[in-house]
């Protein structure tokens, strides 16, 4: 399974980037591809490329404030959580995807 998303907050500073991390590690520990753009206060990082947002099973965005671009995303099932609960509940998020997409 393939997996994009954005992260971002309304500061763009440690939210972002924590929610970054969590999500690439909850993806890893469940053997699921992922691939993580920052929408920071430094601007974007690690910016999508179409191939992979083509290939991705579902996307994640974080919903603490608008995302960039994000008409890139029509036709692919989207999940919006907050940058929180990525860092909180990262593995939850990307395990309850698996399971959706199984059926």
């Amino acid at each position: 399974m393939k997996l994009v998303a954005v992260t971002a907050c309304p500061s763009g500073v440690a939210h972002t980037y924590l929610a970054a991390e969590s999500l690439a590690v909850a993806a890893k520990k469940n053997e699921v591809e992922i691939s993580v753009e920052t929408q920071g206060s430094i601007g974007i990082e690690n910016e999508l490329t179409m191939d992979q947002i083509n290939s991705a099973d579902a996307v994640i965005l974080t919903n603490n404030i608008g995302i960039k671009n994000e008409e890139r995303f029509k036709g692919k099932p989207v999940v919006r959580v907050s940058a929180g609960d990525c860092i909180n509940k990262g593995e939850a998020i990307v395990k309850k995807i698996q399971q959706k997409l199984a059926k």
